[in-house]
């Protein structure tokens, strides 16, 4: 049952990102089209998705796979504090709408998406390892690395305090 058919759940919760001390702040986003409809997975939407992400920039994104109706990336952000990743969302979904060239594929995104927070550089690895093996598992190539709608904007490093010994 999707979330949001949940009796009393309207939405996906959005916990704000929490500031570890000498930890990094690493997101794993999934957003998916509305309608499921398979319109992502060319080379028009991919340079409009990574312009608008490097110029939306109060947050970097790392790596993403970018499928034909959803598409998974990791994200951190570059201030601190940071603004709120819902806040952020909202604007570079709403420019990607804009600037969308075929006006009869609008409301392009599901309201909603789906957010988590990494917590080690195993889970980062963990998730990165799930993202590039997507259109694998879809059916679409058979090596991740014949997929050609995957990239890295910037590398997000996982930093960790060293353990006392």
């Amino acid at each position: 049952m999707p979330p949001s058919e949940i009796p009393g759940r309207k939405q996906l919760p959005h916990l704000p990102s929490r500031d570890w001390v000498n930890l990094s702040i690493i997101q794993f986003v999934t957003v998916t089209v509305s309608g499921r409809r398979p319109i992502l997975a060319n080379q028009q939407s991919v340079e409009l998705l990574t312009n608008t992400w490097a110029e939306a920039n109060h947050w970097w994104v790392g790596r993403y796979v970018i499928m034909p109706d959803h598409l998974h990336f990791t994200c951190s952000p570059v201030t601190q504090p940071p603004t709120p990743l819902a806040v952020w969302m909202k604007y570079w979904r709403s420019v990607v709408t804009r600037k969308w060239p075929n006006q009869n594929e609008k409301p392009l995104w599901q309201k909603d998406f789906f957010d988590r927070q990494l917590r080690s550089g195993e889970s980062y690895l963990e998730k990165w390892g799930y993202i590039w093996s997507n259109p694998v598992r879809a059916g679409l190539v058979k090596s991740p690395q014949d997929w050609p709608y995957q990239g890295e904007l910037n590398v997000l490093l996982w930093h960790e305090p060293e353990k006392q010994k």
